[in-house]
């Protein structure tokens, strides 16, 4: 049976590590993501801790204020959140290329697996 993922876990290990490897404060991450400033580092704290939860719109400034996709933020996999910061780093022309590269992949393994 799969494993339930805790989508706020998630968020809560993500947004920190992020965070963290910015090297900013819990403030300055509330700030920039629009939060008043008197509540920027509060809200941000408690975001990490999960004592609340963000709506997406949130986690959609807070991954602004971070410079990384929303989606690092709350990929439910490891392996899946590096590779979405990995890929979000590339050239256009690089995304492009690489998710054709991809797809081929995948279309081939499941050509495969079905014969």
């Amino acid at each position: 049976m799969a494993r339930k993922i805790d989508i706020q876990q998630v968020f809560r290990k993500r947004l920190m590590e992020a965070r963290l490897r910015a090297g900013l404060s819990q403030k300055d991450v509330g700030i920039a993501a629009g939060l008043d400033p008197s509540v920027a580092s509060t809200r941000i704290n408690r975001y990490e801790l999960g004592i609340h939860e963000p709506d997406f719109a949130t986690i959609t400034r807070v991954a602004k204020a971070l410079d990384v996709p929303a989606a690092y933020l709350i990929a439910e996999d490891d392996r899946l959140a590096r590779l979405i910061l990995a890929f979000d780093s590339l050239p256009s022309a690089e995304k492009e290329q690489l998710l054709k590269s991809i797809e081929s992949k995948a279309s081939s393994v499941k050509t495969t697996a079905k014969g």
